[in-house]
């Protein structure tokens, strides 16, 4: 049985991490499209700046969303206009955790997309297919597979951001504090080492199943498309 400390951390993770992955799925496979199929001046520098966080220290990626997002940022001065703060929030810690994860969920998405094979799309649009019908009728289907690994690898990346979810949405009680930062909270106190040791075996579980889900859809997806191809 987990403690209400336990729940109360994991339910978070949870619904911080979904909806990081869902507010990334259309632009990580609009971006990932772009990479894939098209050569434009910029391209390197577009794919270096998608891939950023993955090199960048969370804490300065943290730090890089607050100034954009605080109250006297760009973006933040014209969300205050609305009524909307993301810093300190549980959407502030999506955000964090959405950025980290969003070069994951692209690259996964952009290998796939390549390896559909283009004369199929050609043959589509000869038949008359427009290329948005192209596009969701063929190359998504087919890139099935690595859209499900993206969604699950980001799903996972954001579960277990600390650094920028610290620095942007700070580690508050039942708002923030996520499995990594009520792990950092608890080990911060002398002879709690196995609620320590609890919370890390929880995030282990949770990570490895999203892992273990990631490739059965993978698998489940691959064998229905060369069932069809039969």
């Amino acid at each position: 049985m987990l403690t209400p400390l336990e729940w109360e951390a994991l339910q978070l993770s949870l619904k911080v991490a979904g909806v990081a992955v869902g507010a990334s799925l259309v632009p990580g496979i609009a971006l990932a499209w772009v990479l894939a199929r098209h050569t434009f001046p910029g391209k390197s520098l577009l794919d270096g700046l998608i891939h950023l966080p993955l090199v960048l220290p969370p804490v300065v990626v943290g730090y890089l969303l607050l100034l954009a997002f605080g109250r006297q940022g760009v973006i933040g001065q014209w969300l205050a206009r609305f009524d909307i703060g993301l810093p300190f929030t549980w959407q502030g810690a999506a955000l964090a955790g959405g950025v980290m994860a969003f070069p994951l969920m692209v690259r996964a998405i952009r290998l796939s997309l390549e390896a559909v094979d283009v004369r199929l799309e050609a043959a589509a649009r000869t038949l008359g297919a427009t290329r948005a019908r192209v596009f969701v009728t063929i190359t998504l289907p087919l890139a099935l597979p690595g859209v499900l690994t993206g969604m699950m690898l980001s799903f996972a990346r954001a579960l277990s951001e600390f650094g920028a979810t610290m620095t942007f949405a700070s580690n508050i009680p039942g708002e923030t504090r996520t499995l990594p930062l009520a792990l950092y909270s608890v080990i911060q106190s002398p002879g709690r080492e196995a609620a320590a040791a609890r919370l890390c075996l929880i995030s282990i579980a949770v990570a490895m199943l999203s892992l273990l889900v990631s490739e059965w859809l993978a698998r489940r997806s691959r064998r229905r498309m060369e069932g069809r191809d039969v």
